[in-house]
């Protein structure tokens, strides 16, 4: 079932929004401090492409400061838009009775695209012990 749904999600939207991601990182990527940023675009870019199947886990103990101010500069310059990137795709894949579980996964990605310091993306059955997923597809 995970494939069916990673196929129609390419094609419906999925590929769009790994292209943003993917574009993000690059941009990012040509400064030194803001690398960072561009790894986890590009691990974000991973995920939005073929997200069924997969979970956004992070630690029991919550994330590091450098996390957090990570995410707080993320979020004002890339993860808000991203987000409405999102929403703006899910509207449109609600549209339609085939689309309802695709848009329901774009909204469930939203807290991850805001905040993706911290976090790691894993296959659904292999969730390593002392971690707690926040997203499961």
């Amino acid at each position: 079932m995970n494939l069916i749904l990673n196929i129609i999600w390419f094609v419906f939207g999925g590929i769009w929004l790994a292209l943003g991601y993917f574009l993000f990182g690059i941009i990012a990527c040509l400064f030194v401090v803001t690398i960072p940023a561009g790894i986890a675009s590009f691990r974000m870019a991973k995920f939005a492409l073929w997200p069924f199947g997969r979970s956004v886990i992070q630690p029991l103990g919550g994330t590091g400061g450098f996390s957090t101010i990570g995410n707080v500069i993320w979020f004002i310059v890339a993860g808000l838009w991203l987000a409405i990137g999102h929403v703006t795709t899910a509207a449109a894949q609600a549209v339609t009775i085939i689309g309802i579980p695709l848009a329901i996964a774009n909204i469930r990605m939203i807290p991850v695209t805001c905040f993706p310091f911290g976090r790691r993306i894993v296959d659904s059955d292999r969730i390593p012990v002392g971690w707690e997923p926040m997203i499961k597809m």
